[in-house]
C-alpha cells in the first residue's frame, strides 16, 4: 500500500486534502498503468482524470481500506474499458497514429547515434503493442496487468473477481491467442520477404 489505512479513510469521510495525497501518492502507477493499457499517450491523463473522479464519487463506496488498491485498479481497468469501446466506436486509424510517431522517432535518431537505442526500444514496443492489438481489450487488460504491471493472481482475483483457477485458464487462453497473433504477423514477413 502506498498509503495508510487511516487517510483512506479520512477521504472516504470527505477529507479533500486526505482524498489529494490519495490521488498523489497513486498518480504515477495509475498514469503508467494506463498508459499501458490503451497506447495512446496522449489520452492518458484525460482516462486518468475520469479514475480519480469516479474515485472521488464512489469513495464512500469502498467497503474497506484494506480493499482499496483491488479496487482503485478495478475502476482503473473499466476506465480503460470504457476508452477503449468509445475509440472503437469512433474507428480510429492507430495505424495513421504510428507513422506520425516513427516519423518523429525517425527524425530524433537521425540527431544522434544514442537516439538509435531509442527507436530499438520504441520498435519493440510498436511490435508487442501491435500484437495485443490483435487480441481482445480484454485479453490486452488482462494481460497488461499480469505481464507488465507485475500483479498477483490473488490480485487480480480481487480485480476480476473470479476464482484463481479460472484466471489461469484466461491468462493460458489470452495468451495463446497473442502467440497465433505473432504466428500470423511472423508468417506475413516471411511471406513478404519471399515476394520480395
Amino acid at each position: 500500500m502506498l498509503v495508510d489505512f487511516e487517510l483512506i479513510e479520512r477521504a472516504k469521510r470527505g477529507d479533500d486534502a486526505a482524498f489529494t495525497e490519495v490521488v498523489s501518492a497513486y498518480r504515477k502507477r495509475i498514469l503508467g498503468t494506463i498508459a499501458r493499457l490503451i497506447g495512446r499517450p496522449e489520452d492518458v491523463e484525460d482516462v486518468a482524470q475520469e479514475v480519480f473522479l469516479r474515485l472521488y464519487f464512489s469513495l464512500d463506496q469502498l467497503r474497506a481500506p484494506e480493499v482499496f488498491e483491488p479496487w482503485l485498479y478495478r475502476l482503473t481497468v473499466n476506465a480503460a474499458y470504457d476508452y477503449l469501446r468509445r475509440q472503437r466506436r469512433r474507428k480510429e486509424a492507430r495505424m495513421a497514429d504510428f507513422s506520425e510517431q516513427q516519423m518523429v522517432l525517425a527524425d530524433a535518431a537521425a540527431s544522434s547515434h544514442a537516439n538509435l537505442e531509442l527507436e530499438r526500444r520504441a520498435g519493440v514496443r510498436e511490435f508487442v503493442h501491435g500484437l495485443l492489438e490483435a487480441v481482445s481489450p480484454q485479453d490486452r487488460i488482462l494481460l497488461t496487468l499480469k505481464e507488465v504491471e507485475g500483479l498477483s493472481l490473488k490480485e487480480l482475483e480481487k480485480i476480476y473477481r473470479v476464482k484463481e483457477n479460472a484466471l489461469k485458464v484466461r491468462l493460458f487462453r489470452a495468451r495463446q491467442r497473442v502467440l497465433k497473433a505473432f504466428a500470423r504477423t511472423a508468417e506475413g514477413g516471411a511471406q513478404s520477404d519471399a515476394a520480395g
